[in-house]
């Protein structure tokens, strides 16, 4: 099973990375516009400007009616630009703005949650040295919780909406 969910794993990474970076997703917007407007322009005999107008026009999902294409091939562009935008670039933009725009300022960052960890164990020993040079027993300590499985986590999302209402 793992060996089939390899293929699938890259594609998520892909994805993860070329969602990541902003320049990556804005050359890739340009370069969808620009190949298309070139390929439009040779299979619809435009030139290069109605071609790349055609391509932003389309790409945005405008469709002004202006310039639209005459061939089948020509419209197999227009269909695989539009589906590409519409289902898998517009998304990306967005949702790299959206993350942007919900950030928790008072979250801690993993380097201040290290430090926290650390200061807890030093914490931990000298209150361990003390309580030796006083005779004191320590109780150990409980093991860390188990991370919740999927269905607990569903049952709490549904049971807090249950409460919001």
């Amino acid at each position: 099973m793992e060996p089939l969910l390899l293929p699938f794993r890259w594609i998520y990474r892909g994805l993860v990375w070329f969602a990541n970076s902003p320049r990556t997703l804005i050359t890739s917007y340009l370069l969808m516009i620009v190949v298309a407007g070139v390929i439009y322009g040779q299979v619809e005999q435009r030139s290069a400007a109605d071609a790349v107008w055609w391509a932003v026009v389309t790409a945005s999902t405008v469709g002004y009616g202006d310039i639209s294409p005459t061939t089948w091939a020509g419209r197999a562009l227009a269909a695989l630009l539009i589906s590409t935008m519409v289902l898998l670039v517009i998304p990306l933009i967005t949702a790299h703005f959206a993350s942007r725009l919900i950030v928790d300022d008072d979250a801690f960052e993993h380097v201040e949650q290290e430090e926290l960890k650390n200061d807890v164990r030093r914490m931990r020993a000298l209150l361990e040295e003390l309580a030796a040079r006083q005779g004191i027993a320590l109780p150990e300590l409980p093991p860390p919780p188990a991370p919740p499985d999927h269905a607990t986590l569903v049952r709490q999302r549904l049971r807090g909406r249950r409460n919001r209402r």
